[in-house]
């Protein structure tokens, strides 16, 4: 299959695969987010020699020896004898002081696992042939606290990564490029349950319609990804049941740290603290806070920030019974027609023209840049309301209000008035609105005004 996206992580990784030096490259990032496939793809493109190892959770003595056979079978030589990966090591590292040669460690927290003292083993190798070796050292893992704990003051590594890649799921756009054939409308309900995730979006069928693929690929019993989420929940926290609880009060829209407390079962607000910072850790939960109140700790908010796992405990999880005694269809129809057209695709809707912005900002599309993006906090105690206005974004002129509708109606001047007058009722002084309309618009020209159809962030 055709490898799909990340050109800046790949223009880099070329860089250092082909340089005359010694280079250490650390890459991290969730389960199912194409790291190996990164790779590979980089060292097709690259003529020197690859010894590539998927670590194994074993004893030392099976990984050295699993290691020096691809070393043996690659370079053409006679079965070694190493039985410690620190003369092993060493061993490749003076092979490189005469070729190029790249090493890549898939899964290294495995080897780290399995061999005592191993960071300091590789640090003592790494400064010892730094001058007179020729190797791209690349070490890859999925535990994104042990490889980012990699990096830190104390590790005996500290200092000696040359490039750090934290490859993240893919943004709208990229993923769009695994179902070409969709619809715009489609694009964004697809993109609403499978997220950035290229293992995900690989299984996609896009001559299918959205709902047969949500059915045949989880929702349903024995779907492909039906304990997805889980299974990798699982691998990573120790306590599945709190984090159950805190996903449940997320995915039915809780938000705040005392709703989530609340809501769920968790034991305490310590217990709740020490969850939260474990999932933000794993990227599967996102904190934030208005941009014009960012230091109020009452405004914090907490929100599932990975699709697929938002989907799986607003309906699967949820209604894992009935979804294994009912027809399909009938629990599709029951269970999440409704609340995923008119709810769920539509919030992920606003993310995906945040999204947008973000890369349109990126590109330097936008003038004046955006220099700040976010939910904006208003207070009206005189009429005694408050709330949030999903996206505002800040420049050096003033703040940009933005309007996302995923409706079957056009937007047109009336729903444009009402919106500017809510918006100047709250206090806040914007000097442009921008709209996103699903269906189009039914309205004016305004100089004030930004109108952006859902066929253009997908242009």
């Amino acid at each position: 299959m055709k490898f799909i996206g990340r050109k800046e992580e790949l223009k880099k990784l070329d860089k250092v695969i082909n340089s005359d030096e010694m280079k250490f490259t650390l890459i991290y990032g969730r389960r199912r987010v194409g790291k190996s496939e990164l790779v590979s793809q980089a060292l097709s493109k690259s003529e020197v020699k690859k010894l590539y190892y998927e670590c194994k959770q074993v004893a030392q003595e099976s990984n050295v020896s699993g290691l020096s056979e691809i070393v043996s079978e690659t370079m053409g030589l006679p079965k070694l004898g190493f039985t410690d990966i620190e003369s092993l090591l060493n061993y490749i590292f003076e092979l490189s002081t005469k070729e190029k040669m790249v090493l890549v460690l898939d899964e290294y927290p495995y080897l780290r696992e399995s061999v005592k003292g191993m960071d300091s083993i590789l640090q003592a190798v790494v400064d010892k042939y730094r001058r007179d070796s020729k190797l791209t050292l690349i070490i890859l893992g999925s535990y994104v606290e042990v490889m980012r704990s990699l990096l830190e003051h104390e590790n005996p590594l500290y200092g000696r990564v040359d490039l750090t890649i934290n490859l993240k799921q893919m943004d709208y756009y990229e993923s769009s490029f695994f179902y070409p054939d969709y619809s715009a409308e489609d694009k964004v309900r697809i993109y609403s349950v499978f997220g950035g995730i290229p293992y995900y979006n690989r299984l996609i069928d896009d001559s299918k319609s959205v709902k047969e693929n949500i059915l045949s690929l989880i929702a349903s019993p024995g779907a492909r990804l039906e304990n997805e989420v889980s299974m990798y929940l699982n691998a990573e926290l120790s306590k599945i049941v709190n984090a159950n609880e805190v996903f449940e009060a997320l995915s039915r829209g809780f938000s705040k740290y005392s709703d989530i407390l609340s809501q769920s079962h968790v034991s305490s607000g310590p217990t709740l603290a020490d969850v939260l910072a474990k999932l933000i850790s794993m990227e599967v939960v996102v904190k934030t806070a208005p941009i014009n109140d960012s230091a109020n700790k009452k405004k914090i908010a907490y929100y599932i920030c990975d699709n697929l796992s938002l989907f799986y405990y607003r309906y699967i999880f949820k209604y894992s019974s009935q979804m294994q005694i009912m027809n399909s269809d009938v629990f599709y129809k029951k269970y999440i027609e409704k609340d995923f057209e008119e709810y769920y695709v539509p919030h992920i809707f606003e993310n995906i023209c945040r999204q947008y912005l973000i890369r349109k900002n990126k590109a330097g599309e936008i003038e004046p840049v955006i220099e700040n993006i976010g939910k904006y906090y208003y207070d009206n105690p005189e009429k005694r309301t408050n709330g949030e206005f999903d996206i505002v974004t800040e420049d050096e002129t003033g703040y940009v209000f933005y309007e996302v509708k995923f409706r079957k109606k056009p937007v047109s001047d009336e729903m444009i008035d009402e919106e500017i007058k809510q918006v100047k009722a709250t206090g806040l002084d914007c000097y442009k609105y921008v709209f996103f309309s699903r269906s189009g618009f039914r309205c004016e020209k305004r100089d004030d005004v930004v109108l952006i159809a859902l066929e253009e962030i997908f242009a």
